[in-house]
């Protein structure tokens, strides 16, 4: 399946130290440039690569982080803020976390990363024929999306960012992120050792969500494999990640893509943009629209064979993130904008996918004995 936006590859020759780009596109990285880009950015890069429907944009990598901090002069206060620090006691946490930001996002950025990021947002802008492009702005840590390891939420990322100077300011935070309390936390309690993490950051298109949610391909509740689950609410997909609303909920057989469970939740709060100030509201939801369905049937079908084909590409089942942006036409509309391995039940013993299997083709079975349709 064709990405809707042709991109072409660009090689990025400014900003090279020791051969590794400051500033590099999706496409030009993948799966095995996490320590590079990150989890996030380099899954992105991914599913550019095989075909996926993803919104573009380019990263501040791995090595431009390493020379902000340098730039900053900062690293050797944050390691002494850092050390002896217990994972439980959440009130020295927060301090040091607090502390570590505000000296972040007070240091500027040097004018050679800024004249390489600032020249990236303009060619994304002129690719998107969009001027000033709103985009998100999005961590990518190193320690991060990984299938032995569930970093991801550990870091932040901005909705509907427009314009250079804030582009710069929210790509501050997005660094200063990988040192919040929780993520400070999450690195002791799993061993992970603060001085081995790196972040990048990620400025992606960002997509006018008519709908937006998380979609899984294995049931998050009992690991059965046989099915796809998919949440979804109106506009932006904050409100379901961050689990602010009940979503729409869809549980679809894998195999024949027939919708086995629908549950319509009352959504009364989604995210979207306010044009007026430019940035990512909550607004409540129209008392007319909260108990309507999020979703139409066809893009669940779609969604789901979406689904199907990343987890066949990645050889195991994936926690997605997806968006149907309202300026684009329908069937040219479906992005993803996430994937990453879901870790709770992939590294249990493969009981639910026997089970899932057997249940997959008791529907078939009964269907077609029902006489439905399964297509």
């Amino acid at each position: 399946m064709g990405s809707v936006l042709a991109i072409e590859g660009v090689a990025m020759e400014a900003g090279m130290n020791d051969t590794k780009p400051i500033v590099c596109w999706f496409e030009e990285v993948n799966k095995d440039s996490v320590d590079l880009v990150g989890g996030k950015c380099s899954s992105l890069g991914e599913l550019i690569n095989a075909g996926v429907r993803v919104p573009p944009g380019f990263a501040l990598t791995t090595q431009g982080y390493a020379q902000f901090m340098r730039d900053a002069g900062i690293q050797s206060e944050v390691n002494g803020l850092l050390k002896d620090l217990d994972h439980q006691d959440m009130d020295k946490l927060e301090e040091a976390s607090r502390i570590i930001r505000e000296m972040i996002e007070s240091r500027p950025i040097s004018i050679e990363l800024e004249d390489l990021i600032a020249e990236s947002y303009r060619k994304l802008s002129v690719r998107c024929c969009i001027p000033a492009v709103p985009v998100a702005v999005r961590s990518s840590a190193t320690a991060e999306d990984l299938p032995g390891a569930s970093f991801a939420g550990q870091q932040d990322t901005y909705l509907w960012v427009r314009g250079v100077d804030s582009v710069m300011h929210h790509v501050r935070r997005c660094i200063s992120s990988l040192y919040t309390g929780r993520a400070i936390a999450y690195r002791m309690k799993m061993g992970f050792p603060h001085e081995q993490v790196a972040i990048s950051v990620g400025i992606q298109k960002m997509a006018n969500s008519l709908t937006a949610g998380v979609m899984f391909t294995i049931h998050p509740t009992n690991g059965d494999r046989s099915v796809i689950v998919i949440d979804s609410n109106f506009g932006f997909g904050e409100s379901v990640v961050s689990g602010e609303v009940t979503p729409d909920h869809f549980v679809v057989n894998k195999v024949a893509l027939d919708i086995m469970e629908r549950t319509i939740s009352t959504k009364t709060v989604c995210y979207t943009v306010d044009f007026k100030e430019q940035k990512s509201v909550a607004l409540e939801v129209p008392f007319e629209r909260q108990n309507i369905q999020s979703i139409v049937d066809d893009e669940i079908t779609q969604l789901a064979w979406m689904g199907k084909q990343i987890e066949k590409h990645y050889g195991r089942p994936m926690d997605i993130e997806w968006a149907i942006d309202k300026d684009l036409p329908a069937g040219d509309n479906i992005f993803i904008l996430q994937a990453r391995p879901e870790t709770f039940w992939s590294d249990k013993p493969k009981v639910a996918a026997s089970a899932g299997a057997t249940s997959a083709m008791d529907y078939i079975v009964s269907s077609l004995i029902a006489g439905k349709k399964l297509s």
